[in-house]
């Protein structure tokens, strides 16, 4: 099925959402596997390395979408609000490079500079870790919790509820699931529909 979206005074974009049947990957309350991708400081990180984590909130995104481009602001605000609480953002560029040159990993080192990204940018250069998750969006979130053995997903969809306009958010998705695991609850939303640009896939 087909959306098509107003962005601003952007050009009209269609968004292809798919059906949970056409999208294969984890689902609230499955155990993540761990991964280890390159960081744009040159290092690799893997979820394993941060022994004082509670979760965290993966976010598939990217340079030049702009969906993730109207976001950026709000997950520096999830990093600043989650991190020292335990629930750090991951942010994963999953797109092919060579269908869309703005997302090399030499632009995603200039963005994070020029943006000041407080949180690690990750390339997924094999697309392995979007395919495991099932990410399908630029932007696609992933909350992910403690157990008793790695961790588990306990969100999967969107930020919130209005793209293209912050003050007029309504329902603030992922900060309502992490308030409600700081607090031991279960997530009342435990799944919405991520809108964004589709993924670029490796051909």
């Amino acid at each position: 099925m087909k959306k098509t979206l107003q962005y601003g005074s952007a050009a009209i974009l269609t968004v292809v959402i798919l059906t949970a049947a056409t999208i294969n990957g984890y689902k609230v309350g499955d155990k993540v596997k761990d991964f280890k991708l390159k960081n744009i400081d040159g290092k690799f990180i893997s979820l394993s390395e941060f022994d004082d984590a509670k979760g965290f909130i993966v976010i598939f995104t990217c340079n030049q979408c702009p969906y993730a481009k109207a976001y950026e602001s709000r997950v520096l605000a999830l990093d600043r609000m989650y991190k020292e609480k335990g629930y750090p953002v991951i942010a994963i560029n999953p797109n092919d490079p060579v269908a869309v040159p703005d997302d090399s990993f030499e632009s995603m080192v200039q963005n994070a500079r020029k943006k000041g990204f407080t949180f690690p940018y990750l390339i997924d250069e094999t697309q392995q870790v979007a395919r495991q998750f099932g990410a399908a969006r630029t932007p696609h979130v992933y909350v992910l919790n403690k157990a008793t053995e790695g961790y588990e997903v306990a969100y999967i969809g969107a930020i919130d509820d209005n793209t293209e306009d912050a003050g007029n958010v309504k329902h603030t998705y992922v900060e309502d699931a992490v308030n409600a695991l700081l607090n031991g609850k279960n997530v009342s939303v435990p799944e919405t529909k991520a809108v964004g640009c589709t993924i670029k896939w490796k051909k």
